[in-house]
């Protein structure tokens, strides 16, 4: 559960059996009513933060990237070989958050960007203000992409504003086709989505005409990219891509 969002909480439903032999089902609807507004407070400070983010970003011309996916996808990985080959071209940035240790920091040391750390401990995701600390820690003068690598989560990090020009959801085939329709509300907002580990897809009999008929079903006409940072097959139309956001 998260402590900040209060994932987990709003449908709790508790059930007790009593000496007498009847089974009673309490909703707490009042404890339900309090989470609500607890959590709809939070997500309005959360917006007003993420506001100030990103006037402060466009004032100092920088693109900011959320990139958003469940755990495993290969997002550092993305990100290790995408700071390799723009070192020298494009100043970038990175955030990278996760609820303990700094190993994805570490494996992005001496890839030409500044990096910072966040670490949740409790929290499924990052927010606004926590970025608000880091932005000004890594954003130098000529900085053009900041990249923001969340917490592994598909749901809580689709809520939270941070600030950022827009998303970027990531899918590796080991997931398999079908999260587009499971996770939706990732998928229809993001602009890019970019299809990891594509190498293992014929090992893992996986169908990328059904993954791409899901993501066309949550957001017909969306922008999909697919590579593998291993092999390196498609990264030079993320490269591109990338490269088009800041001209």
């Amino acid at each position: 559960m998260c402590e900040t969002c209060g994932c987990g909480t709003a449908n709790e439903h508790h059930h007790h059996e009593h000496g007498d032999g009847h089974h009673y089902h309490h909703d707490h609807e009042h404890r339900h009513t309090k989470t609500v507004t607890l959590e709809q407070k939070v997500l309005a400070q959360n917006d007003a933060l993420a506001d100030q983010n990103r006037s402060w970003l466009a004032e100092r011309g920088v693109v900011a990237i959320n990139l958003i996916s469940a755990p495993g996808s290969g997002k550092t990985f993305l990100l290790e070989k995408t700071l390799e080959a723009l070192d020298g071209t494009i100043k970038c940035a990175v955030i990278t958050g996760d609820q303990q240790t700094d190993r994805d920091a570490q494996r992005l040391q001496g890839k030409g960007a500044k990096i910072h750390q966040i670490e949740t401990i409790s929290s499924c995701h990052l927010d606004a203000h926590q970025v608000s600390h880091a932005m000004e820690a890594v954003v130098d003068e000529g900085t053009r992409l900041l990249f923001i690598e969340n917490v592994g989560n598909m749901v809580c990090p689709t809520a939270f504003d941070l600030g950022e020009s827009f998303k970027v959801a990531l899918l590796s085939t080991p997931e398999g086709e079908d999260k587009p329709i499971k996770y939706p509300v990732l998928f229809a907002t993001a602009k890019a989505i970019v299809l990891t580990k594509m190498d293992l897809a014929d090992a893992l009999d996986w169908d990328l005409a059904a993954c791409r008929k899901y993501i066309q079903h949550v957001q017909p006409g969306a922008n999909v990219i697919e590579l593998s940072a291993k092999s390196g097959n498609g990264m030079e139309a993320w490269l591109n891509y990338l490269q088009r956001l800041v001209q």
